[in-house]
């Protein structure tokens, strides 16, 4: 390959054997979406050699690194963390000289949010993005991101950013070029002369936003024509059935990853691919389409790892880490919306039934990837319990969905949470909500186990493995931010009530939220059985206020026991011997001790983790 001409042997010999092991897969994934799937083939990986040959010595290295330790980010070392880069640090530079204090807190794994150079607002949080070769200039320029991943790299941290995949801004490149004329462009988006094909998927098209972005598609005078556009009439949805638009955002990815990138968070990947009659979501194309991505990086950048955004219903979910064909192909990681939810609906009912049957809905996913576990994120919570897992205990799923929204809005009775609604849809009365785990939790409202919940999302999340990420100021136990409609670009989105700024230095840790964090961080780094490669089972609850999961690891097994409410309970001693503990045999390994118990069980105060193992030579 003429590309590889001046390169020496061993780089020559290295990349024929990636093609030789990747080739295959790359063409199973473009055959089904290309009539000319051959010639695209050749194109990919032609952006790959490129890519490989302009890939730095020291990311190379690195590669090697990740290809002798493949499982590296599912080990139970990985702690996540995730931020605004201006909010955590102002810029890339600040972010950079903050390293230290996400280091000593035991974080491998950054996410900052959305720093791309987005159009002006508003910009939907910064995903609507205007240019994806440079970064925000208020935080600094591409070679202040590529200085910050050496500097992640120096603690052990690898950095993960958002790749927005569905659609650009109205101001992108593209987008400019397509409004002034450009037919080749033009073909980038879907775009209609007259409304008889869009009003044909309205029928079965969801809106995302119906507050203030109603519909999916908007008129637009430069353009001529009606263009698709699913978030925000200055979002406009790329047309992926066209192969330019992939060879393009290839080598946006290989770019990325050649700046020392190693995670990119693949947003609104749900979406990419439309067909009639259909809610143009989870299409069977968008796992093809990841699968040639992460294929093409598999050849000229093995350590990136691709995270699917994926904010879908359970059914849909595991595709996301790869089924059938697809199985260990597509995206490493995945988030695990799902559990997000049930630790919600645990603490606002104080029941682990209906949490204890969905989460055993769930199928266990591929052994080589992750669930990135999380108790919130940068968005707002949409309480997706589905209706089929809740008539089987005996909720009905869309009573139960009103009740969260009532109960995390502090308006149902004796409740402690303090959240916002977030877009209440009339229609349908689905209302999504906003606020900071500790306003949530009822920190906000001064209720006196707020702490205890507090603890209690943050165990479940480290404890169910995969990946835990937290939330930046969730672990000091920040409110909501109550002047957050003082930026007028945020006065209409209340999702940046829980996106306050990082206060440096920290306050002091009145309520213990810092101490109770670090300490389940300690914890979970000295926990094999965290691995994510060793499933999490769900067992049926033998109290309806406590849930149970199970990990069956080599080592033998840990049993996890979660107290949701708000009363003592109890964790019977058949339990751990149905599981292979011996109940005179184990220690719980949040504390080091044995845990308190009586003749045949052990106490479980309100909100109490246990996170149980062997070990008979650390019961004090």
């Amino acid at each position: 390959m003429s590309t590889l001409a001046d390169q020496p042997a061993h780089r020559r010999e290295l990349f024929e054997a990636r093609l030789e092991r990747w080739r295959p897969d790359l063409g199973a994934a473009l055959a089904p979406l290309f009539d000319d799937h051959e010639a695209v083939l050749d194109r990919l990986v032609d952006i790959a050699a490129r890519a490989f040959v302009a890939r730095p010595e020291e990311l190379h290295a690195l590669d090697l690194k990740r290809s002798l330790a493949p499982d590296w980010f599912q080990r139970e070392q990985m702690v996540g963390y995730a931020a605004y880069a201006d909010r955590f640090g102002e810029t890339l530079a600040g972010v950079a000289e903050r390293v230290p204090y996400l280091a000593d807190l035991g974080v491998t794994y950054l996410h900052l949010m959305p720093l791309l150079t987005p159009r002006q607002p508003p910009n939907d949080g910064g995903y609507a993005v205007q240019d994806y070769d440079s970064v925000r200039p208020d935080l600094g320029t591409m070679d202040d991101l590529r200085h910050l991943t050496e500097v992640l790299r120096e603690h052990d941290i690898s950095l993960c950013l958002d790749l927005v995949l569905n659609h650009v801004a109205r101001e992108h490149a593209w987008a400019e070029r397509a409004r002034q004329g450009d037919p080749r462009h033009r073909a980038y988006f879907h775009v209609y002369d007259d409304r008889s094909i869009p009003d044909e998927y309205e029928r079965t098209l969801p809106e995302v936003f119906p507050d203030f972005a109603p519909g999916n598609f908007t008129w637009d005078d430069e353009l001529d024509g009606w263009v698709w556009t699913t978030f925000n009439d200055y979002q406009w949805d790329v047309d992926w059935s066209n192969p330019d638009v992939l060879c393009e955002y290839a080598e946006i990815i290989l770019d990325l990853a050649n700046h020392g990138v190693e995670v990119l968070r693949l947003d609104a990947i749900a979406f990419i691919w439309k067909r009639m009659g259909t809610s143009c979501q989870n299409q069977p194309e968008v796992h093809a389409l990841t699968q040639a991505l992460r294929t093409v990086t598999r050849i000229a950048a093995p350590a990136t790892l691709f995270k699917a955004e994926a904010i879908v219903g359970p059914q849909d979910l595991l595709a996301y880490l790869g089924q059938g064909e697809h199985h260990g192909k597509v995206s490493d990681l995945a988030y695990h919306n799902s559990l997000m939810v049930q630790i919600w609906s645990m603490l606002a009912s104080r029941d682990a039934g209906l949490a204890a049957y969905s989460l055993q809905q769930l199928a266990t996913p591929p052994s080589t990837t992750a669930w990135i576990t999380y108790a919130r994120c940068h968005d707002d919570i949409g309480w997706a319990i589905d209706d089929d897992s809740a008539a089987a205990v005996g909720v009905s799923g869309y009573a139960h969905r009103r009740f969260l929204s009532d109960f995390y809005a502090g308006e149902f009775p004796g409740s402690w949470a303090r959240g916002l609604v977030f877009q209440e849809n009339l229609l349908t009365h689905d209302r999504r909500i906003s606020g900071s785990l500790a306003s949530l939790a009822g920190l906000e409202a001064g209720d006196p186990f707020a702490v205890r919940r507090i603890h209690l999302a943050h165990a479940l999340v480290m404890g169910f493995g995969g990946l835990p990420v937290i939330w930046m100021g969730d672990e000091l136990g920040l409110l909501n931010d109550p002047d957050w409609q003082s930026v007028p670009e945020h006065a209409e989105d209340n999702r940046w009530a829980h996106r306050p700024a990082m206060p440096w230095p920290p306050p002091d840790d009145v309520h213990g939220v810092r101490a109770s964090t670090r300490a389940l961080v300690r914890a979970r780094k000295r926990l094999p059985h965290l691995h994510a490669s060793v499933a999490a089972e769900v067992m049926d609850p033998q109290d309806p206020g406590v849930l149970l999961v199970v990990r069956r690891h080599p080592l033998g097994p840990m049993l996890s026991a979660y107290n949701v409410t708000d009363t003592d309970r109890v964790l019977p001693y058949q339990a751990l011997r149905e599981v292979g503990l011996d109940p005179g045999q184990v220690v719980d390994r949040i504390t080091g001790e044995r845990p308190d118990g009586y003749t045949e069980a052990f106490h479980l105060p309100p909100y109490a983790v246990l996170w149980l193992t062997a070990g008979s030579d650390q019961v004090s």
